[in-house]
């Protein structure tokens, strides 16, 4: 059964690992360059929330997300969240359960609006997730997110209100 925690400096390395992985594909973070454990502890701890994934029978972590204020004043009731699953344990539900729980945690921050800022257009699996869980893509941004391989391609930023 796959639970979600609140991050703590002990899940740094496993954490750092899923997050990783996803910025050295270079095909759904902005983000370019790894975390070191010390800038990875700086990053999910500066978050409003950093949830972790874990598989309650043996602990293994399986799963990350972020949640923060997408914007500042007049629009900081509106959150934005970044998830990563771990490579080999896609496709299995995490994601569903992850994205599930940003929108709880989303809520108890007092966040009326989640926004998805960078879906890859490539991205079938997230694209085919975040219809199921009820975000509604906001239209394609054409070539606005650069491939580790240099090439361009289209994001569709999602959102939904809480």
């Amino acid at each position: 059964m796959i639970k979600v925690k609140g991050f703590n400096r002990a899940d740094i390395k496993e954490v750092n690992a899923i997050w990783n992985k996803v910025v050295e594909d270079g095909k759904a973070f902005p983000q370019e360059i790894p975390f070191t454990e010390e800038q990875g502890i700086e990053f999910f701890e500066g978050q409003t929330y950093t949830g972790v994934a874990y598989n309650a029978e043996d602990d293994e972590i399986v799963g990350v997300y972020i949640l923060h204020p997408n914007f500042v004043g007049r629009c900081s009731h509106i959150c934005n969240t970044s998830y990563a699953v771990k490579d080999g344990k896609r496709g299995l539900g995490i994601g569903k359960i992850i994205v599930g729980d940003s929108m709880d945690k989303a809520r108890e921050h007092g966040f009326k609006i989640l926004q998805l800022n960078a879906v890859i257009a490539s991205n079938a699996p997230a694209l085919a997730l975040y219809k199921k869980m009820g975000l509604t893509p906001l239209g394609a941004i054409k070539d606005a997110f650069r491939n580790k391989d240099g090439e361009y391609e289209d994001i569709i930023p999602h959102f939904i209100n809480l």
